[in-house]
């Protein structure tokens, strides 16, 4: 059983990170920043061709991570892969001993920097959290049997925003019925939002860890509600962003998170967070202070 599993089952407010594999094979800077978590995180999650841009694959810089002595939750992205494929990869996570899995539709391959690419979907998201309920009775998606035991604590991510909220609730039972048994959140930034999502989803007993975004201008967050689905960043944390200049801005978004890793934990609107600090990994840490984690 995963670690992740096992504080979320005990009720403990977890921490999750997520990592970027690099664009290329020079897996230095991605060690360091895992070697600074180590400790202070339960589990780091490591993208699997993040917004569609070809890099190191998901399954290869869960074994740097594991080697480094921190959990990884591996994405399995269904874009880029067959339902073959994304089998094998399952099955090769196992072998590795990943527990965690986060399964992800992915964005269209217009979004990255292989525009031409052809995408597959031949699997949802919830048809990849399918396979992984499907290889823990021991079979295949044919019925197939599978020689030796797997197990994983499968998860999906969430998008709640006011426009979203009640299909993103239908989408969740999808998903739990296909075997999620956690969930991560988007960015969330409007915590009134977050506390209307803690109320409608209560119900379900699946843990949820809320998304901590670390902004680091006024600009990015400008960006982030133009061109991400899912993000709604209120006018008065851009407004917030713009008074800072220079370095106090990475400063204040700093801040900014470690405040609302604080509320979320002290008013239990999610079981944990997931924080992604987006090219800043190693400013991990000083989140983590800063939220007295």
């Amino acid at each position: 059983m995963s670690m992740l599993s096992e504080v979320l089952k005990i009720d403990r407010f977890a921490v999750t990170a997520e990592f970027a594999p690099p664009k290329g094979t020079d897996m230095d800077h991605m060690r360091v920043c895992v070697r600074l978590a180590k400790g202070r995180i339960h589990a780091a999650n490591v993208t699997d061709f993040q917004s569609a841009v070809m890099r190191i694959s998901s399954l290869t810089a869960c074994k740097v991570v594991m080697d480094e002595g921190v959990e990884p939750v591996i994405q399995i992205t269904g874009r880029d892969r067959n339902r073959i494929a994304i089998q094998g990869e399952l099955l090769s996570a196992g072998v590795l001993g990943i527990k965690n899995l986060l399964a992800v539709t992915g964005d269209h391959p217009k979004m990255g920097d292989h525009p031409n690419a052809m995408p597959v979907y031949d699997l949802d998201s919830v048809g990849i959290l399918q396979v992984a309920t499907t290889f823990m009775s021991g079979r295949d998606l044919e019925g197939n049997s599978l020689n030796g035991r797997i197990e994983f604590f499968p998860g999906a991510a969430v998008s709640p925003t006011r426009q979203t909220m009640m299909p993103q609730i239908m989408k969740m039972r999808k998903k739990i019925t296909a075997g999620a048994r956690f969930f991560q959140t988007q960015a969330v930034f409007d915590l009134d939002l977050l506390r209307e999502f803690r109320r409608l989803t209560t119900p379900f007993d699946v843990p949820v860890l809320a998304g901590i975004v670390l902004l680091k201008s006024a600009g990015m967050a400008r960006f982030m509600n133009r061109a991400i689905p899912g993000v709604e960043i209120p006018e008065g944390i851009i407004a917030r962003m713009d008074r800072f200049v220079g370095k106090e801005r990475m400063n204040e978004g700093i801040r900014l998170a470690g405040e609302m890793i604080r509320t979320i934990r002290d008013e239990n609107l999610a079981d944990g967070v997931h924080i992604m600090a987006i090219g800043a990994e190693e400013r991990l840490g000083q989140i983590l202070d800063e939220a007295g984690l």
